[in-house]
């Protein structure tokens, strides 16, 4: 799975971190930061910590192919 995090959108509220917080996590400059390919047995978290956000701006999506050298 992927997660994507629009910083753009992003204001902080932090409903992420709790709803998931083995993914989201404030720095120590208060900034969010997340592990942006979880473990697939995260993937509840991982959604609910998306529905949760109030300006959605986490996009939770299936992890992409690798692709043949």
């Amino acid at each position: 799975m992927q997660i994507t995090v629009d910083m753009t959108l992003c204001e902080s509220h932090g409903q992420c971190v709790f709803a998931a917080p083995e993914i989201f996590s404030f720095d120590d400059d208060d900034r969010l930061v997340h592990e942006a390919s979880p473990p697939d047995a995260l993937r509840d978290e991982a959604e609910k910590s998306a529905a949760v956000c109030p300006v959605r701006a986490i996009t939770v999506s299936p992890a992409s192919p690798p692709t043949a050298s």
